[in-house]
């Protein structure tokens, strides 16, 4: 393991995803390496994608959530303080709300990375979480 490492929607979306075998497998890789953890907005999120591009019907949506529960180590709740933090996250980072709520879950689980392809790669929040484009490497 390489440390605890938060996911994003995108990554859990490329674990299953049949056009983009190579995403898929960063996005395995990053699983295998890490302790993975994401919180239960992105697997909303995730949820959505499943129904809307990838048209699955609800049965196989709800097993790959049941997958999704098995490979993450934690899949933290979205709380009132989350949101307190992703506002203040937003304000000083100027990221998109939601994306600063997945910073702020991050943040309050100790990770010292988020795996996304939607962020600054590269940049550091809060001095202590990194971001990473695994797709960028």
């Amino acid at each position: 393991m390489n440390g605890k490492a938060f996911l994003d929607t995108n990554i859990l979306v490329y674990f299953y995803s049949e056009s983009e075998k190579d995403k898929q497998n960063t996005a395995l890789s990053v699983l295998n390496r890490h302790e993975c953890v994401t919180n239960i907005h992105a697997v909303c999120e995730a949820s959505n994608v499943f129904m809307k591009k990838f048209k699955w019907n609800p049965t196989k949506v709800k097993k790959h959530l049941d997958n999704i529960e098995l490979v993450c180590d934690e899949i933290l709740p979205v709380q009132r303080n989350t949101i307190n933090k992703a506002i203040d996250i937003k304000d000083r980072y100027g990221f998109s709300f939601y994306d600063c709520l997945m910073l702020a879950s991050a943040l309050e689980s100790d990770c010292q990375m988020i795996f996304t392809e939607d962020m600054s790669d590269g940049q550091i929040i809060n001095d202590t979480l990194k971001i990473i484009n695994p797709f960028a490497l």
